[in-house]
């Protein structure tokens, strides 16, 4: 069936199969690649802030300071609000970031260790 069509993306006429929607590969990708961007944007900023808050606790674990001053923290960048997990035990709670623990002391001195992966 030879049917007048518009490209999704870029608005030029097509003809061809009915169920066509792009009139090339170049203008399909570009169509997804865009609502993609759109849809991820705030994945990729919690990603990003995931990944901020692993390196600087990678960093101060390499360095053995303990306990971790809650300021010299946010101070790094640390941002308190995003971490992958936590855990409820007896003596508090224990948040996570990726293989990173993390646990408070007192309201300002963090605990940090590291969980085995294998």
């Amino acid at each position: 069936m030879n049917q007048k069509q518009v490209c999704q993306e870029c608005g030029s006429r097509m003809f061809g199969r009915s169920d066509k929607k792009f009139c090339s590969d170049l203008c399909r990708n570009s169509y997804h690649n865009r609502l993609n961007s759109e849809q991820n944007s705030f994945m990729r900023q919690i990603n990003g802030t995931l990944k901020r808050n692993r390196k600087i606790l990678e960093d101060l674990f390499a360095r053995h300071t303990e306990p971790l001053n809650r300021n010299e923290l946010q101070e790094l960048g640390f941002n308190f609000r995003h971490y992958t997990g936590s855990e409820r035990t007896d003596k508090g709670v224990r948040y996570f970031c990726y293989e990173f623990v993390y646990s408070y002391l007192s309201k300002n001195e963090i605990k940090l260790s590291k969980m085995d992966v294998d």
